[in-house]
């Protein structure tokens, strides 16, 4: 089976990627190594599958030292030209489009990437699919979806119309978008929501890489809401185990799907949603004394209120995934700090 990975040099592209190589399959990675946050994790990411970084040239593909069937593109997805080629010569059967720009706070500063990325890029994702006929488009959505949305456990069937970040509203626009090319052209499209992602190689700008850098380093770190901040946790193997379990089940139309009374998790399209969580949420500032144990350091805490963008508290709701597809997350955020602790402290030196 080939499979498209987009944002493969990204954190939870980083790690499906490895999974799904391990795994066997023939998995083609693109990313425009962006400069977000530190370009050299992402370099560092891709060396890990054994693609150097003094052999990437932009649109070029190179092929894994390591892995003889993983190829590696650097190219930006909102580029409809050569997106057009890389679908017409890599006759995928599955793609997993991971690739966006990513962050909340972030979004309030730079809106514009934003629907480059997420909405311009998104639309090319779709037409490469629905002209190569592929049987399987998998793409990443977010909790941010649910907004003001304060009814826990968040689930699929629940409305998402309230976002409050542009970046949780380019999201909601490629679930609906997904919607609008599984109608017209029967292609199975499963969106998934992820809840507060975290684990070694992680993203620079998340709250854990930032806290444990401070902590480190004697500085104070910023807790917002004063710690009563409620998030959904969850392990990046937990999340990678998730997409893999999904990858070769595309949706089929619900043939219980009610116009008069629609549910938005499914359709009378090929599609779906899924939420992608721990689902046993904990305080923000029980991460940070899960933080400060891993380090055996206090940190220096500095309460501030919540920010703008920020929502109060997440929950996933997970019971048809671990019905459906068996999923069941195993990492709880002690164990899951621990190992990202271990990972830092090696990978920093």
């Amino acid at each position: 089976m080939k499979i498209l990975v987009t944002g493969s040099a990204g954190f939870i592209g980083f790690h499906l990627t490895g999974r799904l190589l391990a795994a066997g399959y023939e998995v083609t990675g693109v990313d425009n190594i962006n400069d977000y946050y530190d370009v050299t994790l992402k370099y560092n990411r891709l060396a890990q599958h054994g693609i150097a970084k003094e052999h990437i040239e932009w649109n070029v593909p190179v092929v894994s030292a390591s892995h003889p069937n993983y190829r590696f593109i650097q190219l930006d997805i909102a580029e409809p030209q050569p997106m057009q080629a890389l679908f017409v010569g890599g006759s995928f059967d599955v793609v997993v489009n991971l690739a966006a720009q990513a962050g909340v706070r972030y979004s309030l500063i730079n809106p514009y990437v934003y629907t480059h990325s997420n909405v311009n890029g998104f639309l090319n994702v779709l037409e490469g699919c629905r002209a190569t006929g592929v049987k399987h488009l998998v793409y990443a959505s977010t909790s941010s979806v649910y907004g003001l949305n304060a009814d826990m456990p968040l689930s699929v069937h629940q409305p998402t119309e309230h976002p409050i970040s542009l970046y949780a509203a380019t999201k909601k626009a490629n679930e609906m978008m997904a919607h609008s090319y599984s109608h017209l052209f029967g292609l199975p499209t499963t969106g998934i929501r992820f809840f507060t992602v975290y684990g070694p190689w992680g993203r620079p700008d998340m709250a854990l890489f930032l806290f444990t850098k401070a902590i480190l380093s004697d500085k104070p770190i910023q807790v917002f809401n004063n710690g009563d901040m409620i998030r959904d946790f969850t392990y990046v193997d937990d999340i990678v185990a998730g997409i893999n379990s999904i990858i070769e089940r595309p949706p089929v139309a619900n043939p219980g799907w009610n116009a008069v009374t629609p549910d938005s998790a499914t359709s009378s399209a090929p599609y779906k949603i899924v939420n992608i969580g721990n689902s046993h949420p904990v305080k923000l500032i029980d991460y940070i004394e899960a933080l400060e144990k891993a380090l055996g350091k206090t940190a220096i805490k500095q309460m501030m209120p919540m920010q703008p963008g920020d929502v109060s508290a997440t929950h996933a709701d997970v019971k048809e995934l671990v019905e459906e597809y068996g999923y069941q997350p195993s990492i709880d955020v002690n164990e899951g700090v621990r190992r990202f602790v271990s990972w830092y402290k090696e990978y920093f030196k």
